[in-house]
């Protein structure tokens, strides 16, 4: 056995952009066959989201292969069919027919006119787990509007509560709302897949941004449907937890993450300040919340001297959480990321370029991701795909290539 856990299961993926790509990543990390169908020519919107580009085997910038795009589409394989052709939306309902998953994030009904909508697909192929990622749902107020993670972290109070106490609200510095959708569609998709499996019935899984955002309140939502809470701002401070924020020390900044009483203390006793952890305005957490400001100010002039990789060094021996506030190239030149597998670098095969990947973070023992496939050109399996799971053959496929409802990438990779 090769350990994939989804070996042999079919996913049609009609998504572009973040967050179904993102879903069906993880689907083909684990060894299913994603197909991952583009329009010919231009293929995912995000191909052309750089630069920085790949940088090809003669030294230029690969147009067309955006690190964007790179870092949501291994493991999977192009087709680039036209569904807008009667041919290629056949095409597209044929595959369906033998697929066991489709996802796609068109927007509401987008889909119905090719009859490529699930209650078209459903028909010819009961068993099928059809996936919808859209901003807003199939339904409610809001369902014909396009879906944009910028303005799902907004209008799903994300952005009121992200950002200094003082200054305006922020969106996340990556697209979180489509990130946690894909997470929360690939965790349907296998729900809804192990339904198919032990009953043969598919059903729809209706998934958006709007939802998820609001989901990813976590406690921030909680405090306001418990306790009429309205959330602000805090910057770097936790709404419950003090002292829990980034402090100044002699050579820049450091976070100090004390989350119980037992944490204080050790902290005070290493600091040389045991007092403060049996003052009765700190001495518990509930206190420290209340008297915040005042601690706060304490904790700050105390490794206000320190430099940071010492004070760090010392708090992590003391059970205190501590860490350091890296830029994304001190994360990639940190020994954990060595140590844990973090990167994932493809050869790709006509011309030996490297493609680096940020690999699938949890390690399974039995059934670990694997790196099959780089990230596809556009269309460069349009053939080998519709040959395997249609049977085309070679007069077939060049019929319909001849009438422009697919397209293969050149052997030579040239556009």
């Amino acid at each position: 056995m090769n350990g994939r856990a989804l070996e042999g299961v079919k996913v049609l993926d009609l998504s572009r952009v973040l967050a179904g790509p993102w879903s069906t990543q993880i689907l083909a990390d684990f060894g299913a066959d994603v197909i991952k169908i583009e329009l010919p020519g231009r293929g995912d919107d995000t191909r052309a989201w750089g630069p920085p580009y790949l940088t090809g085997a003669d030294g230029q910038p690969e147009i067309g292969t955006s690190a964007y795009y790179l870092s949501c589409n291994r493991n999977k394989r192009s087709a680039a069919i036209d569904l807008a052709t009667p041919q290629g939306a056949e095409l597209i309902r044929r595959l369906a027919a033998e697929a066991d998953i489709l996802v796609e994030n068109f927007k509401v009904g987008g889909l119905r006119k090719y009859g490529l909508d699930y209650e078209s697909l459903c028909e010819i192929n009961p068993r099928l787990v059809y996936c919808s990622i859209t901003g807003f749902g199939q339904n409610g107020p809001y369902a014909d509007r396009g879906g944009y993670d910028f303005v799902a972290q907004g209008m799903g109070g994300f952005m009121s509560i992200t950002g200094e106490e003082d200054g305006g609200p922020l969106r996340a510095g990556v697209a979180m709302a489509d990130l946690a959708t894909g997470m929360y569609a690939t965790v349907s998709i296998m729900v809804a897949f192990r339904h198919a499996e032990r009953t043969g019935e598919g059903q729809r899984i209706d998934v958006s941004l709007l939802d998820t955002q609001i989901a990813m309140l976590a406690n921030q939502g909680a405090n306001f449907l418990v306790g009429g809470v309205v959330p602000g701002r805090l910057g770097n401070r936790h709404p419950t937890i003090v002292p829990y924020k980034t402090f100044e020390v002699a050579d820049g900044v450091m976070i100090i993450a004390i989350g119980n009483d037992r944490q204080f203390r050790a902290f005070c006793e290493e600091m040389g300040h045991a007092e403060l952890g049996g003052d009765p305005r700190f001495a518990t957490s509930a206190q420290r919340l209340i008297n915040r400001d005042a601690i706060e100010a304490e904790v700050q002039e105390i490794v206000r001297p320190f430099d940071r990789d010492e004070l760090m060094a010392r708090l992590v021996a003391r059970g205190v959480p501590a860490g350091p506030v890296n830029t994304i190239k001190d994360v990639f030149e940190d020994p954990f990321v060595e140590a844990r597998q973090t990167v994932h670098r493809f050869r790709r095969e006509e011309d030996g370029v490297e493609i680096p990947t940020v690999a699938y973070p949890a390690k399974l023992s039995v059934t670990p991701a694997d790196y099959r496939y780089c990230p596809p050109r556009v269309g460069e399996h349009s053939r080998e795909i519709l040959g395997q799971w249609l049977g085309l053959d070679d007069a077939a496929l060049d019929a319909l290539a001849s009438e422009g409802a697919i397209a293969q990438r050149p052997a030579d990779g040239k556009k």
